[in-house]
């Protein structure tokens, strides 16, 4: 990953930030209009739970976005994370390719 010093947001304080304050929507209003509940809003926003795929199809019909928008967020929040928690997996040791290809490489027979 690359060497990012400054936290990056959780995809819930940029639901907030960037579209319930400036929107003037309110977490019961959301929760109505995407058909969950309002802690379950509440959670994501106070950055206390993940924005799943489920609730990514959700927010995009809400905000006239893409899933993958809220997906991605949420992935690079999580991988950020993973890396600055734990520093075992780079200590693991690669596989060495095989015939010059990657198995990304080869195409399925």
């Amino acid at each position: 990953m690359k060497n990012r010093k400054r936290a990056l947001s959780h995809p819930g304080g940029i639901l907030k930030r960037l579209y319930l304050i400036p929107m003037e929507v309110k977490i019961t209003e959301l929760a109505k209009r995407i058909g969950v509940s309002r802690k379950t809003v509440s959670n994501l926003i106070n950055e206390r739970s993940a924005i799943t795929p489920d609730m990514a199809l959700r927010l995009s019909r809400a905000f006239n976005t893409t899933p993958d928008l809220w997906i991605n967020l949420q992935k690079k929040y999580d991988l950020w994370q993973a890396d600055r928690k734990s520093l075992n997996w780079q200590n693991i040791e690669p596989f060495p390719e095989r015939g010059g290809l990657s198995f990304l490489d080869s195409t399925p027979s």
